[in-house]
Formats: C-alpha cells, structure tokens, sequence
C-alpha cells in the first residue's frame, strides 16, 4: 500500500520557488501531504493537510496535485526563506507509516524551472493555443 516518495526538487518560476514532490502511486486511497521547513533547528509548517500551516506562510503558499505530483509554491521567495524543505506523505488507511525526503534549498543555488514543467500548469493555455492555429491560418487565407 505504501506511498514511495521518488524524488524531491526544487527551482525558481520567477520570484517563486516550486518544490516538486513525486511519488510512486500504490493505492487510490487520498493523499494527505505536508509541505515543512526547518531553519534554525525549528520546523515550520508551510502547507499540510495533516496539520496547521504556520500564519506567516498561510497567504504566500499553495500546493498542486497531479498524477504521483504534488507540488508546492512559495511566493515571493527570499534568502529568509532558506533552508531545509521537506515533503512528507500518507495515504488514508496507510499503515507503512509517513513517506519524508528532504531537500537543501539555497536561492543562490536554485535553478530556474524547466520550460517544460511550466506547460504542464499552463496546460489549459497551451491547448488553447493549439485549438486556435487553425482558426489563424485561415485568418491568414483569408487577408490574402
């Protein structure tokens, strides 16, 4: 049954840090997450449905679920936001116990996110883009 966290990322969509947490999906049981960080030896909740997020994160996070993707957005991320990010997972009815990996974010270190990872947000705009070049094509024709 048990949830298996494969990898932890993190990179820079502008101002914003994105951390991605993918998992190995074994069961359609949901999914409860918790996004934390620990700087100064003190964990601090950032986004959870397992507990409390902390206030100061409340209005600058947010969290997306794809297929065995979870990812978690920061706004407008500084260097006080450094630290040890942590991503922990569960499945209802799960006894194997919480899934945890843990990721050193620096921003001087950070990445900016792939193009592609960008299209799979925006994916409602790129389909729409595709469904509309016929419709500019014959635009086109017709100008001609």
């Amino acid at each position: 049954h048990c949830q298996m966290i494969k990898d932890l990322s993190a990179c820079l969509l502008g101002q914003n840090l994105r951390v991605d947490c993918r998992y190995e999906n074994k069961t359609d049981n949901p999914l409860t997450y918790e996004f934390s960080i620990t700087k100064d030896n003190r964990k601090h909740v950032i986004h959870s449905t397992i507990s409390v997020s902390e206030n100061i994160y409340r209005s600058r996070a947010n969290v997306t679920m794809h297929k065995n993707l979870v990812c978690l957005y920061l706004q407008s991320f500084t260097t006080s936001d450094e630290g040890i990010y942590m991503c922990e997972l569960k499945a209802t009815n799960d006894y194997t116990g919480n899934q945890i990996k843990n990721i050193t974010v620096i921003k001087d270190k950070l990445e900016k996110c792939a193009g592609f990872s960008l299209l799979i947000q925006n994916t409602s705009w790129l389909l729409l883009l595709l469904l509309s070049l016929p419709l500019l094509q014959a635009v086109d024709f017709v100008s001609l």
